[in-house]
């Protein structure tokens, strides 16, 4: 027969184990966003970084408002944004749960809407040249006039 003093010991052991067994397997969430544009083939920037070529899928760490960037030769580069909102099972206190307790992992993932590309309209050479001369005439016509 064990004596309560061993009973103490077993159950602190059981309990450490357990504990122990909780932290080792606890889980966490997987963020991830995809970016797609039409037509494929695109590089996203996201707040400055490139991620890719649409489409691409990139994780992320924080929730809130992303500065997005397309760009494709032939067609207009697009800046936009994207805001990414946390389910409920990442808002507070619900977060402790799922990124501490919960024993196994969660996929939080993003579809961002797709982005249409714009093509690119043909520069008219004899109308770009014309807007140069009538800034540089501007420009040197403000010099003269500028006392220095």
């Amino acid at each position: 027969m064990k004596s309560q003093f061993e009973k103490g010991i077993s159950r602190c052991l059981a309990g450490f184990v357990l504990a122990a067994a909780l932290l080792i397997t606890a889980g966490c969430v997987r963020r991830t966003a995809r970016f797609t544009s039409v037509p494929d083939g695109a590089r996203v920037f996201l707040n400055d970084r490139e991620i890719g070529r649409t489409p691409a899928t990139v994780e992320f760490t924080w929730y809130g408002d992303y500065d997005v960037v397309y760009r494709l030769d032939g067609y207009e580069t697009v800046k936009t944004n994207a805001v990414i909102s946390p389910p409920l099972y990442q808002r507070f206190p619900f977060d402790f749960f799922a990124e501490v307790l919960w024993p196994g992992e969660l996929h939080d993932h993003h579809d961002i809407p797709t982005q249409e590309l714009v093509a690119r309209q043909p520069i008219d050479q004899d109308e770009l040249i014309g807007r140069a001369k009538e800034l540089r005439e501007r420009a040197l016509s403000e010099s003269e006039k500028s006392p220095g």
